[in-house]
């Protein structure tokens, strides 16, 4: 029989101001799925992979079965992003075994294959990842944004913007005048490709942004004109909630999912297995802020474990999303289903 426990984010100790909370009466709930054997020698198992995902999503949606949980989410006739985040490859990143059991959920659902997209910013990186593999293995999609080119109409342009070092495949590179370099460009596969978007990110450290979450995968896959935030701890806290904030990004977002098979807890974003811990996890939830404040928590514990001093983690970052109405990171209101 499944076991179910219901529980309230508990956080590691830190100082009472290092994470300022924004009053919020919204309740999040997260389901996180402890599964057995998910993986072996840090492979992963499809099937267990697929039935501990099924299992948190029909607990999250409380749907009968796996395709009505699906068509509450989506409808046929929408195009769906599978956002990855494929950077690390195919063990420290999002693992293709996850993504499998999503796509051949949506499949099950009566979603067509061409309607099925599994993107990231650079094709390279999707390719060496595995997933144009999966992608010809399952009949669907395989796209990166930057290929994809950038929608001129659609962009994020900071209140105080910062001109950024263009690089070849940004919008504007090559263009010399005023203002240019202080947009980021929406892909076009967002802005007119993909309708509904589900973000399936690791459990990874990143130094200045605490994690490659959601909203560090999301919001950087899908714009150009990046490096101007990377490597800024303060940019990004200001500009990866106000990027996923725009309606062709964040409001697109129909689930949001947290590969939690490894915690890595340094070294990201590339992949050092060395750093990792084995969780066999997978955590779902609507609600991206509260699944990257479970994650940051769980990689303070990680490294607590292993005596590793603690990294600055970016709080604000998320106490900003908070700010834009974009989640709970208040540990008091977010409500964790775990399941077995």
């Amino acid at each position: 029989m499944v076991g179910l426990a219901v529980c309230l984010l508990n956080f590691p100790t830190r100082a009472a101001d290092s994470f300022p909370l924004h009053t919020t009466n919204a309740i999040a709930r997260v389901v996180q799925v402890d599964g057995v054997g998910l993986q072996n020698a840090f492979l992963a198992d499809e099937a267990r992979v697929a039935s501990a995902f099924n299992l948190g999503l029909l607990t999250l949606t409380g749907a009968a079965n796996v395709s009505d949980a699906w068509l509450g989410l989506i409808h046929t006739n929408d195009t769906v992003g599978i956002k990855v985040f494929s950077r690390p490859g195919p063990l420290s990143g999002t693992r293709p075994a996850v993504v499998a059991a999503i796509v051949r959920g949506l499949l099950a659902a009566g979603l067509p294959p061409d309607k099925i997209i599994i993107w990231d910013k650079h094709a390279e990186d999707l390719s060496a990842a595995g997933f144009f593999q999966l992608g010809a293995q399952l009949g669907v999609r395989v796209a990166g944004a930057v290929e994809a080119g950038y929608d001129p109409g659609t962009f994020y342009l900071p209140d105080s913007p910062v001109v950024g070092s263009l690089v070849w495949g940004d919008s504007e590179f090559g263009l010399k005048g005023d203002g240019i370099g202080k947009k980021s460009f929406v892909s076009k596969l967002i802005s007119r490709q993909i309708t509904k978007i589900i973000s399936v990110a690791p459990l990874l450290n990143e130094n200045d942004a605490g994690l490659c979450g959601h909203f560090f995968s999301l919001t950087l896959g899908s714009v150009d004109n990046t490096r101007r935030f990377e490597g800024d701890a303060d940019r990004l806290a200001v500009a990866l909630p106000e990027i996923y904030a725009l309606p062709s990004v964040g409001d697109r977002v129909v689930l949001n999912v947290t590969d939690a098979l490894l915690g890595q807890y340094q070294g990201g974003p590339a992949s050092y297995l060395q750093y990792a811990t084995v969780l066999d996890q997978i955590w779902l939830s609507r609600d991206p802020v509260a699944l990257d404040t479970l994650a940051l928590a769980e990689l303070v514990r990680e490294r607590k474990i292993f005596q590793i001093p603690p990294p600055k983690l970016n709080y604000q970052l998320y106490t900003n999303a908070v700010l834009l109405q974009l989640g709970v990171n208040d540990s008091s209101r977010i409500q964790i289903e775990k399941m077995k």
